[in-house]
């Protein structure tokens, strides 16, 4: 994502992997990459996305700010 000397490209991915790491995956021993697949998948799909709030997001989950876009973006 950045170049030398163009830092700030990778800041909100550095962001994120701090967090899943911090809040899911830190502390678990998984046995196959299967399991840590399944894992990663239900931090992102299950937990991020429809139940962690975001302050970017006015304090709502991705799921119900992209929804809510889309709901205005409809009604124009």
């Amino acid at each position: 994502m950045s170049r030398k000397g163009n830092c700030w490209d990778n800041a909100p991915m550095e962001s994120f992997w701090g967090k899943m790491k911090c809040e899911w995956l830190y502390g678990n021993h998984f046995k196959t990459r299967e399991e840590a697949r399944a894992a990663v998948f239900e931090y992102v799909e299950i937990f991020y996305n429809r139940q962690r709030i975001h302050a970017s997001n006015g304090y709502v989950t991705p799921e119900k700010y992209y929804n809510n876009s889309n709901k205005k973006s409809k009604a124009a």
